[in-house]
C-alpha cells in the first residue's frame, strides 16, 4: 500500500492551482492539505502542515520558488521540492536547492505520475548530512518538453553558443541558459577546466595535447573531438603534465 503524500501547491496563478488540484487529485496516495498563492504563505504553511511534498512554482512575486525551497531546505524534516513552471532558465540553479524534480507547465498525467515515484524514492533514500558542496554537481536540462537531471561528472564539453551553454555528453547535448563566466566559477576546479574562452571541458576526458608547430596547442578528447586551446588558458592546461 502506498504512502500518502500530504501535498501542498503553491503558485500565485488561481488557474495553474485549479489545474494541479485536479492533477494532483488523478494520483495514487496524494492527499491534499493546503494551497499557497505566495512564497511566504507556502513558508507559513509549511510550517503549520508539515506537509511531504511541494508542488511550488519559480517565478512568484517577492518571494519565489527558489527562495522557499532554500528556506525549507533548512529544517530538519524538509518535504520534497517538484518545480512546477513554465521557464527552464532556472534549471541550473534548481541543483541548489536539491529539488526531486522540475516539471514545465502545461504539466501531463503521466509527468506527474514519475515526478511522485521520484520523490518516493528520495523520502525512502538515506540522505546525507545538509552540507552541500560549494560545486555543481548536477544540471536540469530540457529535453523534448520535461526536465532531466544530468550529473555534471558525465559532461565531457561545455561550449558558449550566444546566451546559452551546451552541455556534451557522449553523443548527446543539452542547451542551458548560463554564461560560460558564472558557470566556471560554479565547477570543480579539480573536475573541469577552462581551455578556451568558449568552452569548458572534464579533465580526466583528456587523452593527449597536440603542438601544432606555431605556437597553438590543442586537447585532444578522445571521441569528443580536438578543441584548440585559448592561448590566455594554456599554461594552465599544460601544467596537467606536471601535476
Amino acid at each position: 500500500m502506498l504512502q500518502t503524500l500530504r501535498t501542498l501547491i503553491v503558485d500565485d496563478e488561481p488557474l495553474a492551482i485549479e489545474r494541479l488540484q485536479i492533477l494532483a487529485g488523478q494520483q495514487d496516495g496524494i492527499s491534499l492539505v493546503g494551497t499557497a498563492s505566495d512564497g511566504a504563505s507556502a513558508l507559513r504553511m509549511v510550517d503549520a502542515l508539515a506537509p511531504d511534498l511541494l508542488l511550488c512554482d519559480i517565478a512568484m512575486p517577492d518571494l519565489n520558488g527558489l527562495e522557499v525551497a532554500a528556506a525549507i531546505e533548512r529544517l530538519d524534516n524538509p518535504p520534497a521540492i517538484v518545480f512546477v513552471t513554465a521557464f527552464d532558465r532556472y534549471a541550473v540553479a534548481a541543483f541548489e536547492v536539491a529539488a526531486v524534480d522540475y516539471l514545465l507547465k502545461p504539466v501531463s498525467p503521466d509527468r506527474l505520475t514519475r515526478a511522485v515515484s521520484r520523490v518516493r524514492e528520495w523520502r525512502a533514500a538515506e540522505r546525507p548530512s545538509k552540507q552541500k558542496s560549494k560545486w555543481i554537481t548536477e544540471f536540469w536540462v530540457q529535453n523534448r518538453g520535461e526536465m532531466l537531471r544530468i550529473d555534471a561528472a558525465q559532461v565531457d564539453l561545455i561550449e558558449a553558443e550566444r546566451d546559452y551553454m551546451r552541455l556534451h555528453v557522449g553523443a548527446r547535448s543539452w542547451l542551458i541558459h548560463q554564461t560560460i563566466k558564472s558557470l566556471e566559477a560554479r565547477m570543480n576546479p579539480d573536475q573541469f577546466m577552462r581551455i578556451h574562452r568558449s568552452k569548458m571541458i572534464r579533465r580526466d576526458g583528456i587523452v593527449g595535447l597536440k603542438h601544432h608547430g606555431d605556437g597553438a596547442w590543442s586537447v585532444d578528447l578522445g571521441e569528443g573531438g580536438v578543441h584548440r586551446i585559448g592561448r590566455t588558458y594554456l599554461h594552465d592546461v599544460k601544467a596537467i603534465m606536471h601535476a
